[in-house]
């Protein structure tokens, strides 16, 4: 959800309420998603592979196209149940192709169905071994609240080494750049920027 310009980083609602740049869009879905989930630290592993299939989905395009799309995602994906994902074949792939309401793009369906099985075969060693292993990866918090757009970062040593050792298991579309989206809206960071009525008190 980075953004390297520098203009305003705060804006204020019509409630009143200071908000990240990127949730005054006109799009009351993406207002919702600001002040509900993202950076809401996320510890169950069939949210966390939800996370990782949309972010996959999202290179390239807005967070806005993603999250619109969202509950045509969970209703293919059986709200992203990672048993039932694992299994798809070339049935259920031509399905989600054939809908528009999703993002039609096959490599990255593909990826969700191989993503699926390697976090199955993960998650039978233990439940919260998806959480475990990404958690893991988890920064220091921070001492000092974010101030500007310039400042919050695209990607981060510790997303670049999630990226890598996600890439070494097999997963795909899990680029440095969209793992540290996954840690921002799974809340493995807070990105919130001071005086965003969501941004916990600088240290």
């Amino acid at each position: 959800m980075s953004d390297r310009d520098t203009t305003t980083a705060i804006i204020i609602g019509a409630d009143g309420r200071g908000r990240c740049w990127w949730a005054d869009s006109g799009n009351a879905e993406l207002r919702r998603y600001h002040d509900e989930e993202w950076g809401v630290p996320v510890h169950d592993d069939r949210q966390l592979f939800e996370h990782i299939c949309l972010e996959g989905f999202q290179a390239g395009l807005s967070w806005s196209t993603v999250l619109n799309k969202r509950p045509a995602f969970r209703r293919h994906f059986h709200e992203f149940d990672i048993t039932r994902v694992a299994k798809f074949g070339t049935r259920e792939i031509e399905r989600m192709m054939s809908d528009p309401a999703i993002i039609r793009n096959r490599a990255k369906i593909e990826a969700a169905i191989c993503n699926a099985g390697i976090t199955r075969d993960l998650v039978r060693t233990g439940q919260g071994a998806l959480n475990d292993l990404i958690w893991s990866f988890a920064p220091s918090p921070r001492r000092r609240r974010l101030r500007s757009r310039a400042e919050v970062p695209a990607v981060t040593p510790e997303a670049a080494a999630l990226s890598k050792e996600l890439r070494a298991r097999g997963f795909r579309f899990v680029g440095p750049t969209t793992m540290y989206a996954l840690m921002q809206s799974a809340g493995l960071v807070d990105d919130h920027i001071a005086g965003c009525h969501r941004a916990t008190p600088a240290t």
